[in-house]
């Protein structure tokens, strides 16, 4: 079972999960990160480092939320992969409480 990045992300995209996975799963896109469910190999390292709460395993992704596990598995493939941290987004402070933000990831 995978971890999945989701909505609490968006728009924010903070990288302190990316400093503590063994195995460099996370992938980096405009404004969000995702995890290659084929490479994630379930040490929940990353869920304690997310300051907004935006990770979860595969089985308790919330509900309303589903569409995350897809999404992660779609653009992991696509995104490169991030090894190292980096500062948040410009107004992440702004989005970090925002929620039904799926409108506002931006795939490319």
């Amino acid at each position: 079972m995978a971890y999945v990045v989701t909505d609490a992300c968006v728009k924010c995209k903070y990288t302190d999960c990316v400093d503590v996975c063994p195995v460099d799963c996370f992938h980096e896109g405009p404004n969000f990160l995702a995890i290659d469910p084929d490479e994630c190999i379930d040490c929940t390292l990353c869920v304690a480092e997310c300051p907004v709460s935006a990770i979860y395993a595969e089985d308790d992704v919330p509900a309303g939320q589903q569409v995350y596990i897809q999404l992660n598995a779609e653009l992991s493939k696509r995104w490169p992969s991030i090894t190292a941290s980096k500062a948040p987004l410009p107004d992440h402070a702004d989005w970090a409480e925002v929620t039904d933000k799926l409108p506002h990831l931006q795939r490319d």
